[in-house]
């Protein structure tokens, strides 16, 4: 149950939720491709693709910065060349970058619409497309390769489209590749899994969300711990799942979840989207 020497491709890995899988995979000794734009400190986010470096090695795993706009899919061919030459391989793509505009249809600029299908579903299918090949060359090797999406279960019921509809398509988009890819892929040996959190997570990314209050959710590290889980499991077994974080931890023998709380001791936790 460990990833001791296996390379991760994660995108948007320099903050949150991508930096926390990242940190938790570096802890096994494991190699981290960092792709993300943040190359200079931004003004309002903390973390560039540097810092999250640092970070990895400090905690002990090998980390490349690599600066790429996963919507260019020349940079994302050659950031996993760079990757596969610099680690020998690419066994891990997590897709974790995604863009959010919680903005009802009338309310939705088209600049913003293009960047969430943009981000969440080209750029999704762009590092997908661009890291299959070494994932099966791992496969072929038995290092038991997989893709994860942070991505939600496919519950299509209108009233998680209809405030945002833009924003649920755009999500979805990164679901249904998961949906196809774990089939198409599943003789080839790399697994494909969604990974989606119980409760809204306490990152940067809930600043833009109104109203939103924090204390009431959970720390990425429960994301990361699930995906670990996951990411330890037999590929060629496990494929073609749209996991929760809690439910998998739970599978896994965990019992104290108020870790994760921003809160400790607060039972009043916000759902996340997606979840009935």
């Amino acid at each position: 149950m460990s990833l001791a020497g296996k390379t991760l491709f994660i995108s948007g890995a320099s903050r949150g939720i991508g930096l926390a899988i990242a940190l938790r995979a570096a802890r096994d000794g494991a190699n981290i491709a960092i792709a993300a734009k943040t190359d200079r400190p931004h003004p309002k986010l903390p973390g560039t693709i540097h810092s999250a470096a640092q970070e990895i090695e400090a905690a002990g795993g090998r980390a490349l910065a690599l600066k790429v706009d996963i919507r260019d899919e020349q940079a994302v061919a050659d950031a996993a060349r760079r990757c596969a030459e610099h680690f020998g391989g690419i066994d891990i793509l997590v897709n974790n970058a995604s863009a959010i505009s919680l903005t009802p249809t009338l309310e939705t600029p088209l600049k913003r619409f293009d960047l969430m299908f943009g981000v969440n579903v080209r750029g999704t299918f762009v590092c997908s497309q661009a890291c299959l090949p070494y994932l099966i060359q791992a496969a072929q090797a038995g290092r038991n390769p997989h893709i994860l999406n942070l991505a939600p279960p496919l519950n299509i019921k209108a009233h998680w489209f209809a405030p945002h509809v833009a924003y649920t398509m755009s999500k979805y988009g990164m679901s249904m590749c998961v949906l196809g890819m774990a089939e198409e892929f599943r003789s080839a040996g790399v697994a494909v899994n969604a990974l989606w959190p119980r409760t809204v997570i306490a990152t940067t990314a809930l600043n833009v969300i109104p109203g939103v209050d924090a204390t009431r959710g959970r720390k990425p590290e429960i994301m990361a711990d699930a995906a670990h889980v996951i990411l330890t499991r037999d590929a060629r077994q496990c494929t073609g799942h749209f996991f929760i974080d809690d439910e998998v931890l739970e599978e896994a023998g965990v019992t104290d979840f108020d870790r994760y709380a921003v809160t400790p001791g607060n039972r009043d936790l916000l759902p996340d989207f997606f979840i009935d």
